[in-house]
């Protein structure tokens, strides 16, 4: 088996934040994913893992409504967030992704400076009423991010000039910046070198006592390094979930056994 260190940690006593019953994709007539039941907690990390084309990017989509955007696109089943139904017609999929904060695989800076790349979010949902109070989400955001002593004197600077790894971070600090619940993050290390992806593995360590982070990642070491609970997703099903510990050290399920030892993926 892989020599993954993994961090125990007691996380029984949160609450659902995300519950999803159901849940079904279809990309026109292809079944993508298939029956997924899951509980997201509150103030935890939880990793989605497994091979390529599994559908556990394909599910993280469906928890802001990203789907909606793919025309070939039907989500069948039921996705609440604190009981509500994102699903249902009187939700706004702005202010739902404004909840539900996204993150992608490549960072991916608006071409303003780093200044109106954190505030962008904030003025166009109303968050502020003067430009002091714009002023201190911006620096309260980038602080998150552990990015504002690096840009702090260049903030009219273009956030595109910023190092991959800066780029990322700035990218989480925008997505911050609108105060979510909960924050998605799809492979988020994955265009980045080790030094970067450790700087964002310890950001997410910190911020997750703030909003519930789900993160899919390829990396079963970044998994068990950075999240309390691991659902492992094979050929479009959920095969299993639970705390990260068990998952790695005695799953239940042989395939998430043979995908964790390296004998599938």
């Amino acid at each position: 088996m892989k020599d993954i260190q993994i961090e125990e940690r007691v996380v029984s006593d949160h609450m659902p934040k995300i519950t999803a019953r159901g849940v079904q994709v279809y990309y026109g007539q292809n079944h993508a994913l298939k029956d997924v039941d899951v509980d997201i907690l509150e103030g935890t990390v939880t990793a989605f893992i497994g091979p390529s084309g599994c559908g556990k990017s394909t599910f993280l989509r469906c928890l802001n409504r990203m789907n909606d955007t793919v025309s070939s696109a039907r989500v069948e089943g039921k996705i609440l967030l604190d009981g509500e139904d994102i699903y249902d017609r009187s939700v706004d999929p702005v202010q739902l992704r404004a909840k539900v904060g996204m993150v992608f695989q490549k960072p991916n800076p608006f071409p303003k400076s780093i200044y109106d790349n954190v505030a962008y979010g904030p003025k166009i949902h109303g968050m502020t009423r003067n430009k002091g109070e714009l002023d201190e989400i911006v620096e309260s955001s980038l602080r998150k991010a552990a990015l504002w002593t690096e840009v702090k004197d260049r903030l009219q600077s273009p956030g595109t000039g910023l190092s991959g790894g800066q780029q990322q971070r700035l990218c989480i600090a925008r997505a911050i910046a609108t105060s979510p619940e909960v924050l998605l993050m799809d492979e988020p290390c994955s265009a980045l070198d080790p030094i970067a992806t450790a700087q964002v593995e310890e950001l997410i360590d910190d911020i997750r006592s703030q909003f519930s982070v789900v993160i899919v990642t390829h990396s079963m070491q970044q998994a068990a390094r950075v999240s309390q609970r691991t659902a492992f997703f094979h050929m479009g099903s959920l095969v299993e979930y639970g705390e990260t510990g068990q998952i790695f050290t005695s799953p239940q399920d042989p395939r998430t056994e043979s995908y964790i030892s390296g004998r599938i993926g």
